[in-house]
């Protein structure tokens, strides 16, 4: 593990320039806005190792697979979001000598990520090959009061002098992407110039046809005033550029304001963007950087009432709880239902960008507690793509509607077998995610005009997938992939199994207040999908007899059929050397292997708390934990949530710290490939879920909570059926305070309390046992 950073409760801060560790530095240092993003890449000229990417939400290119052999239904492309034009970038000549960290030598580093108003900041002292001496600083920010703009501040100072300076602001549209399969360019130039005070590209996508024009307007600050300079402007097909030149005497300094606007045939006409991006910059401009920012901070301040986690006691927790509340932030913001949250955001490649079930089975939760719109907004984005997801099903000669392993329009862009065609447990986190919603909320307006379509289709795929088992007496489900992707083509993964048998149960029930409660509603849905009783009552027949595959002698269900013919190794008797076992091991050793790549079982107990009791959920955490080898980034934090139910509290915050600094701390050593952006709500729920012990019974909220050994307290807000609330746990106490909204009741441990504006809940809370 690395600890690079100074322990500080807002800021992200780093005081030497690594060059081997560069890429690494890069991807923590990552800024987005929900429409674009950008790795923590230098503005300068840097001639060492770089990872120079900056990406447009939504805006992608259709790799083709690259699959040895092919197979039926396979899709024909993996979609990439773009790493599209550089608008960062800036060259400075001192003296004619080109600014280059990786050479002459640099001093007093400092990087510093202010979470609290989204600003990346860096400074040092630079003296050249030939002895020229200047301090250098920049500033960055991606607006999130206007997403289309992002601003850049550079100053310089002469400490040897006088020096001739030149700095040329450019726009690079030459890029590629490092992940590309057969590494292709995927942009064409498609006009570049001037327009009043702007420089412009525009750029569109090979194959997907999206268009996007930069444009950038600069200001240039010399002797505390602002000088209109008038650049030395140059195009060309992928590049605009402007060169300011001033001479500094000793101790004088420069700035240049450097600001952009990005605009897409997504949001606007594309025969528009020119005009319209040089329009935005130019008034962007006017505005000014310090007032643009402090618009942007607004937003932040904001976000930051609503999902601030403040841990007592714990600088370092405290900063890892903050770092991945801010990248989840300003990768979905919930303002476009077009978009969704890619495995590693606006940080790297990696994952193409896509959307997961990540999104359901983990990231839900934290949107839906702080802001109901956002969540709505991630379902509608399933419900945008159902026609998309019954095409998926009839490609796999089935029925209903299988929704994508990997998406970013929709159509199912992962090329790996056994995770196409068999890990389809994803329909299941998609049918929770609007069980979700619906019971945190109390508002049914979403199930009833859209998720309940959905549900139809997920039952009808279900029904289509199922096969009777004679023997057994039982549906069963064969040739599947559980989330423990350590094990392929199975029968019976338990949580596969059981999400199908709930999604029937709660499509039926949902059917059922809506044909007793909204019969027109009713006939409308009937004549839309051509629902029929005989489908009922063959969901009906199937939710009563399916398998769940159960050891009677543990008294714990089983992961899968013949779990228990793998020869029983725990994780302690594993070497160090085989860590990770994707990369040591065969694939044939690690699949004849016990060991658990990520929750599996544990995971629908995570779901579902009160599928077992208490004594059968210790079993099943004894059982499984010590064969799971938590190489995925997801599974430590469902963990420790269950050991929460459990009661095994030491063993929740040991898994709790797997999670909450896993990238700043480069726990799984591939953090310069990206950050594990789906993964950073683990340290939230881990909190929330599981020390706080939320969770919601019919139209009850209810808390169990305690305080961690190593804490002196915490505290959290929540939304719940819009009722603002905040949270505080200390060592003795547990304080729950209402905001605004209609009184309510809440159960705090065993006992209930009345909860309104006027009066809080107190109750007594425990500390973790050491």
């Amino acid at each position: 593990m690395f600890d690079f950073f100074e322990a500080h409760p807002w800021k992200i801060v780093e005081n030497e320039l690594r060059p081997d560790h560069k890429r690494f530095s890069e991807s923590i240092f990552s800024l987005g806005n929900e429409h674009m993003g950008l790795r923590g890449f230098f503005e300068e000229d840097y001639s060492g190792d770089t990872f120079q990417g900056s990406y447009i939400a939504g805006v992608y290119y259709p790799d083709p697979t690259k699959v040895g052999w092919w197979k039926n239904g396979y899709p024909e492309f993996f979609a990439k979001v773009i790493n599209s034009t550089n608008w960062v970038g800036m060259h400075v000549c001192i003296d004619g000598e080109r600014l280059d960290p990786a050479h002459g030598q640099v001093t007093d580093y400092r990087a510093e990520l202010d979470m609290k108003q989204g600003l990346l900041s860096r400074s040092y002292v630079w003296t050249s090959p030939c002895g020229k001496k200047v301090a250098v600083s920049f500033q960055r920010f991606l607006s999130m009061a206007d997403v289309e703009l992002g601003a850049v501040r550079c100053e310089i100072k002469a400490l040897s002098g006088p020096l001739s300076i030149v700095v040329t602001p450019y726009l690079d549209g030459d890029v590629r992407n490092l992940d590309s399969n057969y590494g292709e360019k995927f942009w064409d130039a498609a006009g570049h110039g001037a327009k009043e005070d702007a420089l412009y590209l525009k750029s569109i996508s090979k194959k997907t046809h999206f268009e996007v024009a930069t444009a950038m307007s600069c200001r240039f600050l010399h002797r505390n005033d602002e000088h209109d300079l008038l650049p030395q402007s140059c195009s060309q097909p992928h590049r605009a550029e402007a060169a300011y030149a001033v001479g500094l005497a000793e101790n004088e300094t420069m700035a240049l304001e450097k600001f952009v606007a990005v605009l897409t045939s997504r949001d606007h006409e594309a025969g528009d963007l020119i005009d319209l991006a040089c329009r935005k910059v130019l008034q962007a401009k006017e505005l000014g950087f310090n007032p643009l920012f402090s618009n942007h901070v607004a937003v932040w301040d904001q976000k930051w009432a609503e999902a601030d986690v403040i841990i007592e006691g714990d600088v370092k927790a405290q900063q890892g709880i903050r770092y991945n509340i801010f990248q989840l932030q300003q990768t979905y913001a919930g303002r476009d239902s077009r978009l969704n949250i890619g495995p590693k955001g606006f940080t790297g490649e990696k994952y193409g960008g896509c959307t997961y079930w990540d999104t359901e089975a983990f990231c839900f939760p934290f949107y839906l507690y702080t802001n109901k719109e956002v969540a709505r907004n991630l379902l509608v984005y399933r419900y945008n793509h159902l026609e998309r997801a019954k095409e998926n099903a009839r490609k796999l000669q089935l029925k209903g509607a299988l929704y994508p392993m990997v998406t970013i329009d929709g159509r199912e862009c992962h090329n790996e077998w056994e995770i196409t065609f068999e890990e389809i447990h994803r329909n299941g986190a998609i049918a929770y995610a609007i069980y979700h919603y619906t019971e945190y909320t109390g508002d049914t307006e979403y199930l009833d005009s859209m998720g309940i379509e959905v549900l139809i289709e997920l039952s009808r795929f279900w029904a289509s997938r199922v096969s009777y088992s004679e023997p057994k007496q039982k549906f069963v489900i064969l040739g599947v992939t559980g989330p423990n992707e350590y094990e392929n083509n199975v029968n019976n993964n338990y949580y596969t199994n059981m999400l199908a048998q709930w999604t029937l149960s709660y499509t039926l029930q949902e059917l059922d207040r809506l044909e007793r409660t909204k019969k027109d509603l009713f006939k409308d849905l009937q004549d839309r999908t051509q629902l029929t009783r005989q489908e009922e009552l063959q969901w009906l027949n199937i939710q009563q007899k399916m398998y769940l595959p159960r050891d009677e002698e543990r008294r714990i269900y089983l992961q899968q059929d013949g779990y228990l013919d793998k020869e029983q190794k725990l994780v302690a008797d594993l070497q160090p050397g085989d860590y990770p076992l994707h990369k040591n091991w065969s694939w044939d050793h690690i699949l004849r292997s016990p060991y658990i790549k990520q929750a599996d079982t544990i995971q629908a107990f995570y779901f579902f708390p009160k599928l077992v009791d208490r004594a059968e959920l210790r079993r099943s955490f004894d059982f499984y934990e010590p064969r799971t080898v938590h190489e995925s980034s997801l599974s430590p934090s469902v963990y420790s949530i269950v050991a929460s139910l459990a009661g095994y509290e030491e063993k929740a915050y040991e898994l709790y710290l797997r999670t909450a600094r896993l990238d700043l701390d480069n726990y799984n050593h591939d953090t310069e490939d990206g950050c594990h952006i789906t993964s950073m709500v683990g340290s939230w729920l881990a909190i929330v879920q599981g020390f706080a012990g939320l969770r919601f019974e019919g139209n009850q909220l209810a808390f169990d909570p305690y305080l961690p050994q190593q804490w002196s307290g915490y505290s959290f807000k929540i939304n719940y059926q819009n009722r603002p609330l905040s949270i505080t746990v200390t060592s003795g106490e547990f304080v729950l305070k209402q905001l605004s909204g209609d009184p309510m009741i809440v159960r705090v441990g065993s006992k209930t309390f009345p909860l309104s504006p006027s009066q809080a809940v107190l109750a007594p809370t425990r500390r973790a046992e050491a």
